[in-house]
């Protein structure tokens, strides 16, 4: 259960309140966004489910991306595994343990933010908490939201977690290479689910093992509005 947002709580009870309860952690998102618009660093919220394969996607694109400039903050609950397979790619990392949090929000990347060398970045990938529920509801000053669904999730993905599809800007479909073995699935009806719920919809199939995909990623990354020019914040 989310300690933030009391998700499935019975005991939780409405109450009066003065401000919008993410009031505070919309504030840090707001000053998270300064810097990186400042330094010219695209930053990136990576979610999805757990196994959905975000640690592969951004090892493989840190093979890939050829003199790019990367780096990476990872949350999970209990290690630092994914910061580490990251580190070991190439690509400077911080990890963040939440306990029990389902999710990051805007003061803990921005203070894993000083946490990471001081080199200049282009891209800056914050691999969220697997979740496909609460950490689309926090702000964490990113410029576009990524989710990674895996073709071993089940075509219903997005009518299910409609929240987190709807505030995507890009889907990557993940582990492509096993549909020859998945005889049930068919990525025609994963893209039908998907259109149901975003509003414009963008699905790009994947492969972190043989690298289907990958060029199309790194493109789509360098058309955003907000590709870097410089580094990240000081």
């Amino acid at each position: 259960m989310c300690e933030t947002c009391g998700c499935g709580d019975p005991a939780v009870v409405p109450v009066d309140v003065h401000e919008a309860l993410l009031a505070g952690n919309d504030r840090q998102a707001a000053h998270n966004r300064e810097h990186f618009e400042a330094h010219g660093v695209l930053a990136v919220n990576l979610m999805g489910s757990p196994g959905a394969g975000k640690t592969a996607i951004l090892e493989a694109t840190a093979r890939a991306a050829a003199g790019w400039r990367l780096a990476a903050i990872t949350g999970d609950l209990a290690t630092e595994h994914d910061a580490q397979r990251l580190r070991a790619a190439g690509v400077p990392s911080v990890g963040i343990t939440t306990g029990s949090a389902c999710h990051l929000d805007a003061e803990l990347v921005h203070h894993a933010l000083h946490r990471l060398p001081r080199e200049a970045v282009d891209v800056l990938f914050v691999e969220n908490v697997g979740n496909l529920v609460c950490p689309a509801i926090y702000d964490l000053g990113q410029a576009v939201n990524v989710v990674a669904l895996a073709v071993t999730e089940g075509e219903d993905k997005p009518l299910k977690y409609p929240v987190m599809f709807r505030r995507a800007d890009l889907v990557l479909l993940t582990k492509i290479d096993l549909l020859p073995y998945l005889r049930d699935v068919d990525p025609v009806r994963i893209e039908d689910s998907l259109a149901r719920v975003m509003p414009q919809p963008r699905l790009l199939p994947v492969s972190a093992l043989t690298g289907a995909g990958v060029d199309g990623w790194l493109a789509w990354l360098g058309l955003q509005d907000r590709f870097p020019q410089r580094g990240l914040m000081r």
